[in-house]
């Protein structure tokens, strides 16, 4: 396993569409693997293969790791099969853009088929944080950001001030 680097906004490649996995191979265990080990170090609770600049419908989840034995789950192609109309609400962040949180309304509900690390196919019926977790890291699937349910003002605030930030680390890593 390796730590692959997170792609932070504004990044070009974070707004791209992800493709559709062909086959579960080895290869791909091992993007996976590096996906979950990468999350868990930065620190994280899912990670989608695009952040760490793979453009595939995978991502990875362990809402319980901090305080409980890993129990990750690998969605290879996840699709939403049926949503709730209820909505809940959850102050989200996103490794992608780092220090910055909003509240955000999804469905409170929704059941996810996908394959699984062995590419098995499973289902699966989600509800709460669970939920929403999911249903944000199937948008980074297709170029979408947490920040882009929120006004158009603190939206460019919040790119605006990823960019000086990007700038101030570039220099430095330099």
């Amino acid at each position: 396993m390796a730590l692959r680097k997170i792609l932070t906004e504004p990044n070009e490649v974070l707004r791209q569409k992800s493709l559709k996995v062909e086959k579960v191979d080895k290869d791909l265990q091992k993007l996976m693997d590096d996906m979950l080990e990468t999350m868990y170090a930065a620190p994280g609770i899912g990670l989608a293969a695009i952040q760490v600049g793979v453009p595939k419908r995978v991502i990875v989840l362990d809402l319980d790791h901090k305080d409980k034995p890993k129990k990750p789950i690998y969605f290879v192609n996840p699709e939403i099969i049926e949503k709730s109309e209820n909505n809940s609400t959850y102050e989200e962040g996103c490794l992608s853009v780092p220090g910055q949180f909003a509240e955000i309304d999804r469905p409170d509900k929704c059941h996810v088929k996908y394959l699984d690390y062995y590419g098995q196919p499973k289902e699966i019926k989600a509800e709460g944080m669970l939920a929403t977790c999911i249903q944000h890291e199937m948008d980074h699937l297709e170029g979408i950001l947490f920040i882009d349910y929120l006004s158009k003002l603190k939206k460019s605030m919040i790119i605006k001030k990823l960019s000086k930030q990007k700038k101030t680390v570039e220099r430095i890593v330099v």
